[in-house]
């Protein structure tokens, strides 16, 4: 079946992660996403942490599968020609360039309205694009700081620390990927198309709402408190044979106690005062911490996470990022796929995580720059071959 979106067009105008994360959710939803980068040089994250000089980074590769690409000088006053007979035949276009980029390419929601009044604008903009600190330009990290993520993440008396997941560019994206739907729901519904805007900074505070409740309880700063959380015992405990990334993550809720002591050989300590109940175990909780390490240390990860796993506890083996690309769970839902790809050869590549009964994503090679040029303009544009070579030739594809 064709997919949920199928019949949606999208001029993509994204680069790095933040606006191409949120396109690639709608491509892989059916979309037609085509990717608008720059003659020669194209989206920059082709280059950055590549391999070799002759095939584009997994910077790019995981960011832009299911797409078409279209190179087009939008400096050039034919290449904005182009793009506006483009833009009268699409649903949406996104932009995540600096602030007031798109205003001095004379392309702006306002323009691009007086040339399809129903097309939907979707920008992605450190601060947005407006507030004190709109004209300041951002990345994940600088969003991470001023949403709060850093100050909370981390051990205690330590800095604060960057976190892993990309929840500002990402993050942003994704917000921005159910604004776009939304406002495809009213367009539909009412006929009115609208502007949609995402701020990496309002992304990251919108994901810190579980860390912002002591703040909100207190009027205090969340301290950092490293694998604890909320004064409870560890989140994680070390198993054999000690790697570095050789722990489970564990919650102990409800008899998950008791559970444990039985299944470690520690059932003496079941009903003992001291931590029988939630509130003992917190009183003691170095000791309770000791108890379970003791145990675990002495297991594999995966084993201990079958084995708990089945007496009921909420229990993860903490896998590295060479250890999920083999997840036999991953691997059966499809999120880790292998991709056959004639131009870059075989490799492994991250798969949907949204799943729709209707629709059975299939992951399809992220485009070589340029690659659907002449596919796009003259499907859609009805250019010849005339007129595409001349515009080759004057560097405007």
């Amino acid at each position: 079946m064709p997919g949920p979106l199928d019949d949606v067009k999208i001029l993509d105008l994204t680069q790095v992660q933040a606006g191409p994360s949120c396109t690639q959710i709608l491509a892989w939803l059916g979309a037609d996403v085509i990717k608008i980068e720059e003659p020669i040089r194209g989206d920059r994250t082709r280059r950055e942490r590549a391999k070799n000089e002759d095939d584009d980074s997994f910077y790019f590769l995981v960011f832009n599968a299911n797409k078409r690409s279209l190179t087009l000088n939008l400096k050039s006053q034919v290449g904005k020609d182009v793009f506006l007979k483009l833009v009268k035949e699409a649903d949406i276009v996104i932009e995540n360039y600096g602030p007031g980029r798109m205003e001095i390419f004379g392309l702006s929601y306002e323009n691009l309205k007086l040339v399809n009044s129903k097309i939907i604008y979707a920008t992605i903009k450190g601060f947005g694009t407006y507030g004190p600190y709109s004209d300041i330009k951002s990345f994940d990290h600088i969003a991470q700081a001023m949403g709060g993520a850093m100050s909370a993440n981390g051990d205690a008396g330590a800095e604060p620390t960057f976190v892993a997941p990309g929840v500002g560019d990402s993050g942003s994206g994704l917000h921005c990927a159910i604004g776009i739907l939304a406002a495809l729901r009213q367009r539909d519904r009412t006929g009115d198309a609208q502007r949609v805007e995402v701020s990496m900074q309002d992304a990251v505070l919108n994901l810190m709402r579980i860390r912002m409740i002591d703040t909100f309880n207190t009027g205090k700063a969340a301290k950092r408190s490293g694998n604890r959380l909320w004064d409870g015992p560890r989140l994680i405990y070390p198993c054999y044979p000690g790697g570095p990334n050789d722990y489970i993550a564990l919650v102990l809720a409800g008899d998950s106690w008791d559970t444990l002591l039985a299944v470690s050989g520690r059932s003496e300590l079941i009903g003992d005062e001291r931590y029988a109940t939630e509130e003992a175990r917190l009183d003691n909780l170095e000791e309770v911490e000791e108890i379970i390490s003791e145990w675990t240390s002495t297991r594999d990860k995966y084993e201990l996470m079958n084995e708990l796993g089945d007496l009921g506890i909420a229990c993860g083996a903490v896998q590295d990022t060479s250890e999920i690309l083999h997840d036999r769970q991953l691997i059966e839902r499809s999120m880790v796929v292998e991709m056959d790809d004639p131009s870059r050869g075989s490799y492994k590549m991250i798969g949907c995580p949204i799943k729709l009964s209707s629709l059975d994503v299939v992951i399809k090679p992220p485009p070589l720059l340029g690659e659907h040029s002449r596919e796009i303009l003259s499907q859609i544009l009805g250019m010849d071959n005339t007129t595409l070579e001349k515009l080759e030739r004057e560097g405007v594809i």
